[in-house]
């Protein structure tokens, strides 16, 4: 195995890479200047030393506390719980979204070996006590998974002194009846509301 096929195998291993991007990424690193090259790989190479989750939220920062956590213009009586760092920088791409997060670490899933434990829940029911939240909003990934982790949180909350409640799904704008899958379409007649 060559040079060219080895970096081509490791670009393929990246979620969402098939064999022949990473075979497109190898060539254009090939045809790259030098200095780009440098920084490209000294970014990589450090990208785990530099960056790590934020002891309050769990997202990924630079610094600890994250900046979100550290912004005292945000609604602190609100928590939105997430499964994954990356969910974050989604919601926040919105700038809608003016309160904290909390981030699990995932879902619970038993074929996995993923339960309750193995996820940051014990952290949010203290930060829900400590904080004085009044509203945690459960943004999980409407899955199986993520819908048993809602509820398992829900039923952990319903005696605090804080309102829970969970994004909406549904059919999205701009969306044909004609391409929707079932699941969706039923859920948007579940959450249907008046206008």
């Amino acid at each position: 195995m060559n040079a060219i096929d080895e970096i081509t195998e490791s670009f393929s291993r990246l979620p969402g890479i098939g064999r022949k991007s990473a075979g497109r990424i190898a060539t254009f690193l090939l045809k790259a200047d030098s200095a780009f090259i440098r920084r490209f790989s000294t970014q990589i190479a450090t990208l785990q030393e530099r960056i790590r989750p934020c002891s309050v939220c769990g997202s990924w920062t630079e610094a600890d506390p994250c900046p979100i956590c550290q912004d005292m213009g945000r609604d602190r009586e609100t928590l939105c719980v997430v499964e994954q760092p990356q969910d974050v920088a989604i919601i926040e791409s919105c700038h809608d979204y003016k309160g904290l997060f909390h981030v699990l670490g995932g879902v619970i899933a038993p074929l996995e070996g993923v339960g309750p434990d193995s996820l940051r829940i014990k952290e949010l029911l203290e930060r829900v006590e400590k904080e004085k939240v009044k509203e945690v909003i459960i943004a999980t990934n409407p899955t199986v998974e993520g819908d048993t982790t809602a509820l398992y949180i829900q039923s952990l909350l319903k005696d605090k002194s804080c309102k829970v409640t969970r994004l909406a799904s549904g059919l999205p704008v701009g969306g044909d009846l004609e391409y929707i899958d079932r699941l969706t379409l039923a859920r948007s007649f579940m959450g249907r509301s008046g206008f």
